[in-house]
């Protein structure tokens, strides 16, 4: 089930929402418990179980190192054992065939190579899962021990299969006493609905356009062609995430939960390192809590930093997808935070502000060719496309049917993937602060606020009612 069904709108959503408001406060956990439970097994039952045995297991892991809170040696292993574990079934459904691929090109081994089904969302709640027992460790959270409520931090519905990744310091207290206010709850509904429509009305048309170019031979496309596609996918995989967690943020603050953001338009950056500050920041965050600042960071030396960071972003890669591209994706953007870190950046905040947003773009759409890729000859294949090194047209009738067609979607993308709106708010807050323009301003925009969010609402329904294409990217990571 995904946030963006008809089902999950129409069905799911508001019987759980009543469920948990007409329930008493003591039973309002276990009605999410049972809802997230549900929600992760309508679609991969089987799937249920693995969940129950990463609950308990982090669940005993964090209760072994409370109780040895005085043993520094026992602590270790216990902590060393938990992340063995969890990383132990993530390779498992994650990495195995890709595994067994290498060894048998590298050995010639013949060995039976099964395709896994992946469990949905399983980098997102395992990393939730090490993050607790790390926290405990380092004495950063106290020990959960309610299992009950472990089991909700883990599952919880709205960020369960594509984060953001919540950390359980952030949302400790929540889980033991929150309120939803009419405030949180109808701002919850608001950004929700625009996640909602990020996804519907402007990453889903944005994939159609990017599938049917990359599912072309680079060498018969044209240079717009294959610049519209890139482009395509560059907006798509934007909304598509942002609007999810968007969707996953709303949704909490319905059931009373603050979540962290997740996104701060990225596409505006000037700088690589400013871009992963502002992309998919709880990963990056956990990337740089839990492993970059363990290595040592940079207090250990220039190249063991650089080390560091090659190391960070290669795992980056990998966490995304078992590949060799994907991994080729990480190490690509460790390098080039490597050598901004080395003198780069200054080199570039000198140039002239639009130069460095274009030099970003530029960087970043060059790395979704291989993030969207299956194989390293496409991806190859396809940049020289985008450069003209391979003698293919400027442009051919399929640039021009996505011009004439589709134009209007790519100027609704690049708008709204600029801070447009928070500086729409900002100026509205400002002329209500003038008493006499508030009388006129402040009925205008709080009576037709409601209007507006259930028109777009109702667009995105129809969009979903004559439309069956509807992926989720990062379900499969």
């Amino acid at each position: 089930m995904v946030f963006s069904s008809l089902v999950f709108l129409f069905v799911y959503l508001p019987i759980i929402l009543l469920a948990y408001f007409i329930a008493p406060k003591a039973l309002k956990n276990f009605i999410l418990l049972l809802a997230s439970l549900f929600f992760y097994a309508w679609g991969e039952p089987m799937y249920i179980f693995l969940m129950f045995v990463s609950i308990i297991l982090n669940y005993i892991f964090g209760l072994l190192i409370s109780k040895y809170e005085g043993d520094t040696s026992k602590r270790k292993w216990i902590l060393t054992l938990s992340i063995i574990g969890n990383l132990a079934i993530l390779g498992y459904y994650k990495y195995t065939p890709f595994l067994i691929d290498n060894l048998n090109r590298l050995f010639d081994l013949g060995l039976a190579n099964k395709e896994l089904p992946l469990p949905i969302g399983i980098s997102f709640f395992t990393f939730q899962a090490m993050s607790y027992v790390i926290d405990v460790y380092r004495n950063d959270a106290k020990v959960q021990k309610n299992l009950f409520n472990l089991a909700l931090y883990i599952s919880l519905f709205p960020q369960l299969v594509a984060g953001p990744i919540v950390r359980y310091n952030t949302i400790a207290e929540q889980i033991k006493n929150r309120i939803v206010s009419l405030e949180l709850f109808s701002e919850g509904v608001r950004q929700f609905i625009i996640g909602l429509a990020k996804k519907v009305i402007i990453a889903n048309p944005m994939g159609e356009i990017a599938d049917q170019v990359f599912a072309t031979n680079p060498n018969e496309l044209s240079i717009i062609t294959a610049w519209l596609g890139i482009l395509a996918y560059t907006l798509q995989i934007y909304f598509d995430f942002s609007g999810y967690s968007d969707m996953a943020i709303g949704l909490g603050k319905m059931f009373g939960f603050t979540f962290l953001r997740n996104f701060n338009y990225p596409y505006i950056s000037r700088s690589i390192g400013e871009f992963w500050r502002r992309w998919h920041i709880s990963l990056s965050t956990w990337f740089r809590d839990y492993v970059y600042i363990p290595l040592g960071g940079n207090r250990k030396g220039i190249w063991k930093t650089y080390r560091n960071l090659l190391i960070v972003w290669t795992l980056t890669g990998f966490w995304h997808g078992a590949s060799w591209t994907f991994m080729a994706w990480g190490f690509y953007y460790g390098i080039l935070i490597s050598v901004e870190r080395a003198g780069f950046r200054r080199v570039i905040e000198k140039t002239w502000k639009p130069i460095q947003h274009v030099y970003v773009l530029l960087i970043v759409m060059v790395g979704w060719v291989f993030f969207r890729a299956d194989n390293f000859t496409y991806s190859f294949e396809f940049i020289q496309t985008m450069f003209g090194f391979n003698g293919t047209t400027i442009l051919d009738s399929t640039a021009l049917l996505y011009l004439h067609d589709q134009s209007y979607l790519y100027v609704l993308g690049l708008v709204f993937s600029l801070p447009i709106y928070p500086w729409f708010i900002k100026q509205m807050n400002q002329l209500q602060e003038n008493r006499r323009v508030n009388r006129v301003i402040s009925p205008i925009r709080y009576g037709a606020g409601p209007f507006l969010y259930f028109g777009l609402l109702v667009l995105v329904t129809m969009f979903l009612v004559n439309s069956t294409y509807n992926p989720f990217i990062y379900f499969r990571f």
